[in-house]
């Protein structure tokens, strides 16, 4: 048992069922998850868990966990796919002590800041292997059915690969604080990072703790028509580009359900 600050209170719970699943797999969840961040030094005020299984034999892994965490005012996610839901809430509650070790680490040691140089390289050796795969749909029924916009967070590549890892995300769009360029980080190979800009400068970017590479090539300016092409083309994961009309920097990717899904800066 560790010590942890009291709240006072058992954290709220919700688990919400997709698809045709066993009797009594929501609550199994619930235990699991409970059970989990009960033992947490830091306190987690509330969980959301959302549990999936896709209808598509084409899918591998067509069972889907995640689960969204407030761990003392932060955000964190995890989600995991796997042959069974059984398995995948295993596999859940496995990177979510992986999502807690972050956190913790982060409110512990820096408050404010990012963990020390070298702590990224440890904690990139235990990502898993059992990410959601995206639902091969054809390129031409392929749509974007979700826009999200909203003001770019001001942050350094350090920062920026914090709140992408503890969300379990795959990018990361950002405004870098020393340049002012809207930019792009994502994981590059299981043991780096790289970040790519709508006008790279590399000369003025300050040290990072992150192992990072910079693109040197700005960002292809393309409207959402063309970066849809690109991305049927490419069969990438996602495709970073400068606006046409705006020239700033612009998120088109791919969503497991096999459609796509577009992030714009707003200001």
């Amino acid at each position: 048992m560790v010590n942890k600050p009291m709240t006072g209170q058992t954290p709220e719970v919700r688990v919400e069922i997709h698809g045709d699943l066993p009797p009594g797999t929501a609550e199994v969840a619930r235990s699991t998850v409970l059970a989990l961040v009960e033992e947490t030094r830091e306190p987690v005020l509330s969980v959301r868990i959302r549990l999936t299984r896709m209808d598509d034999p084409t899918v591998e892994r067509p069972c889907l966990a995640q689960a969204n965490l407030d761990v003392n005012g932060r955000r964190a996610r995890a989600q995991v796919a796997a042959e069974t839901m059984s398995e995948a809430v295993g596999l859940l509650r496995e990177r979510i002590v992986l999502q807690l070790a972050r956190v913790s680490r982060h409110l512990e040691s820096q408050r404010g800041g990012v963990p020390e140089a070298g702590e990224y390289e440890r904690l990139l050796r235990t990502e898993p292997v059992h990410r959601p795969h995206h639902c091969p749909h054809p390129a031409e029924l392929r749509e974007v059915v979700r826009h999200k916009s909203f003001s770019l967070p001001r942050e350094t590549p350090d920062q920026a690969a914090f709140a992408m890892d503890t969300m379990d995300y795959g990018f990361r769009l950002f405004t870098d604080l020393t340049t002012g360029e809207d930019s792009v980080l994502y994981r590059a190979a299981p043991t780096g990072y790289r970040l790519a800009q709508v006008h790279p400068r590399p000369e003025r970017l300050g040290a990072a703790a992150i192992p990072l590479t910079i693109s040197s090539a700005p960002a292809p300016r393309l409207n959402l028509v063309n970066a849809k092409r690109r991305m049927d083309a490419l069969g990438q994961p996602f495709v970073y580009f400068a606006d046409d009309a705006t020239g700033r920097g612009n998120v088109l990717y791919r969503r497991y359900d096999g459609h796509y899904g577009l992030i714009t800066p707003t200001e």
